[in-house]
């Protein structure tokens, strides 16, 4: 197995980049900030465009980033994107050459993720899941909470890669454990989200100053990361997307065929789950979670920040 100790110089690590989006890109972007050599991947190129101007490498499929690297990460939207990215002929198995670590950053399917690591073993390869929480903000800033799941040995050997990317990394266990972590993250920011909207519009209709409220409850017990950053934007009518809200029904789907397996019942997460796919038939997949708003607006008949009636 490659282990990478701290007094090699980035340049001479290879490192391998799948998925360029809203929060890939940034990401790949600290890792060339920190002197990489990053071969990168994305289904449309322009927007790997950013990266390539910066110095990464382009390959045109998987199969090819995974033969130019040591290291390589994937960030992609849906569990059939992972499973093509990892499994296809032009996919990463396909050419990965024994001895690389091999980093899915998506939130996908634990099953998924523990596939993989049987595969990529047979292979010589070691796999870690590793999905991320904070949003476009998180990975701009670096600052994403990473859940990561894998043998202790490899998770040590790609810690400082982690350690550019986010403040909070966590080993929760083997394979797969990583996704589970990421699943409760998830079903905390659902309860959160629906709470939050409904605050405002309860606050609205009793006709409180909406900024006013936000900075008093922001001091108590209802403090969190979704009052600080998304609902100044919900009262801007800002809905641009730090996470899209057809991944977080992706997220929570998952969640919920997870829990019936375990014999769960979430009366919770499936009626967020519900309101989410009403935001999406609104037309609003492709805006950010916030966007819930918009669903619970519909409902009452009442749009936050409206003249009064």
């Amino acid at each position: 197995m490659t282990v990478f100790p701290g007094t090699v110089a980035p340049a001479k690590r290879a490192i391998g980049w799948i998925g360029t989006g809203v929060m890939g890109s940034s990401m790949c972007g600290h890792l060339l900030t920190a002197g990489y050599h990053v071969t990168v991947h994305s289904r449309t190129r322009s927007k790997a465009q950013p990266l390539l101007d910066r110095g990464a490498q382009w390959a045109e499929h998987p199969r090819a980033v995974a033969a130019e690297s040591d290291v390589l990460f994937t960030m992609v939207g849906f569990p059939q994107d992972v499973r093509q990215v990892y499994f296809d002929e032009a996919g990463i198995l396909a050419g990965a050459r024994a001895g690389i670590i091999l980093i899915d950053m998506t939130t996908t399917q634990p099953s998924l993720s523990r596939e993989i690591a049987v595969a990529s073993s047979a292979k010589g390869l070691a796999a870690i899941d590793a999905p991320v929480s904070g949003g476009d903000v998180g990975a701009k800033n670096a600052t994403l909470s990473i859940m990561v799941g894998g043998d202790a040995t490899s998770v040590q050997a790609v810690m400082p890669l982690f350690e550019l990317l986010g403040k909070k990394i966590v080993h929760q266990g083997g394979p797969g454990s990583g996704q589970q972590a990421k699943l409760c993250n998830q079903i905390v920011i659902a309860g959160t989200m629906v709470g939050v909207c409904e605050s405002l519009l309860y606050g609205y209709k009793a006709g409180l100053d909406l900024n006013r409220m936000l900075e008093s409850i922001r001091g108590g017990a209802a403090a969190c990361w979704t009052l600080d950053n998304l609902a100044p934007k919900i009262l801007q009518r800002n809905f641009d997307p730090g996470f899209f809200v057809e991944h977080f029904i992706k997220d929570m789907g998952i969640a919920l065929e997870e829990a019936s397996r375990m014999g769960l019942v979430l009366p919770g997460l499936t009626l967020v789950h519900q309101l989410y796919q009403t935001v999406q038939t609104l037309g609003h997949g492709r805006s950010g979670t916030h966007a819930l708003m918009l669903a619970l607006e519909d409902l009452s008949q009442t749009r936050v920040n409206a003249p009064p009636a």
